[in-house]
């Protein structure tokens, strides 16, 4: 099968990437990614050269570049990734979150329509069991208090013109399946961390500014709560979906481990203590913890995440691999080497 992955030389489709070459041999990757300051070819490092692995740079929105990619290639599935993620970003600038992300997805589906059906409800020969896998956010189900969870069944209430971006993107995905038949799926996950995340996120700037002696900035009062789910275990419920959700359904995927950006500022701070302890006379700082400082918040900022991903456990039989202590293990080794690689003498 050959099957377009837009987004991915990002952080979790290059690690989808690799994991699906891994896993399934009976599949070659077309990788359509515009390398914005979100993806990078350093992400793509060991599978770039591989057989089955057909990098192509260019912009989901390029509908003349997607239509000859389905045609070149015989695109029999989409795994829709790429967007702009960076709610900051967003709020600066939402008129280019619109174009990507909503605009961007109405290209896709547009093109896969149109190379996969005849009429509504109606597949070519040979494209029958095409599917459409849609990546999106549980940001796009607005803010939780201190209790309860969101479910496939939530009202909608994007807060940011991110998510309200990725709102409607997971709607024209919906519109598809109710007004054309195509076999569509949708997944919302919660915050992903893991290996090649890019530095702006929270846990990639946490470990940075302290092995760098920089302050360490935590919005608000830091008491906003996420649910972090580890990227491996993110992809092998991607795979669980794609192959096996049933068509016009979404799922959502969560990590269980609920936490508070302010308890992962210290988890990270301890764990480095103990790794790489700070030097002496550092100006009266001894552990890396000193280093926080609570900033300004940003507007629109939602105070709890958390997800009942029981319709994917029950439904698919899926179950987490990863706990989280052996998650951001795993994550804090990678951005070390990586910050001692660009700055040996840290």
């Amino acid at each position: 099968m050959n099957l377009l992955i837009t987004g991915g030389a990002g952080f979790i489709g290059s690690n989808f990437v690799s994991y699906l070459l891994e896993q399934r041999k009976d599949i070659q990757i077309i990788n359509l990614d515009q390398l914005t300051y979100a993806g990078s070819l350093d992400n793509l490092r060991e599978v770039i050269d591989h057989p089955r692995h057909i990098f192509v740079e260019g912009d989901i929105c390029n509908r003349t570049l997607v239509e000859r990619l389905f045609e070149e290639y015989q695109i029999k599935g989409v795994i829709h990734f790429a967007a702009e993620s960076h709610v900051d970003n967003s709020i600066k600038n939402p008129t280019f979150f619109v174009e990507t992300n909503v605009l961007g997805t109405s290209i896709l589906l547009e093109a896969a329509r149109e190379f996969w059906m005849d009429g509504e409800g109606i597949y070519k020969s040979d494209f029958e069991n095409a599917r459409f896998h849609h990546i999106s956010t549980d940001e796009v189900y607005g803010s939780l208090g201190t209790e309860g969870y969101f479910t496939e069944n939530s009202p909608y209430a994007p807060n940011s013109p991110y998510s309200a971006s990725k709102a409607a993107s997971d709607m024209m995905v919906r519109s598809y399946f109710h007004t054309y038949g195509m076999n569509v799926v949708t997944t919302n996950c919660s915050n992903n961390y893991g290996p090649k995340q890019h530095a702006e996120k929270l846990i990639p700037t946490i470990i940075r500014k302290a092995i760098s002696l920089e302050e360490i900035p935590i919005y608000g009062d830091g008491q906003n709560v996420r649910d972090w789910l580890y990227v491996l275990d993110h992809c092998r419920a991607i795979e669980k979906v794609f192959f096996e959700g049933q068509s016009g359904e979404t799922y959502l995927i969560g990590g269980h481990n609920e936490k508070s950006n302010t308890e992962i500022a210290h988890i990270i701070c301890e764990i480095l203590d103990s790794y790489q302890p700070v030097p002496k006379n550092q100006k009266g700082v001894t552990k890396y913890e000193q280093l926080i400082r609570f900033v300004k918040d940003r507007p629109g900022h939602d105070f709890r995440y958390a997800i009942n991903d029981r319709k994917l456990r029950d439904s698919l039989g899926f179950q987490n691999e990863y706990e989280f202590e052996e998650g951001i293990a795993k994550t804090i080794d990678y951005f070390l080497k990586q910050v001692k690689d660009s700055n040996p003498s840290l």
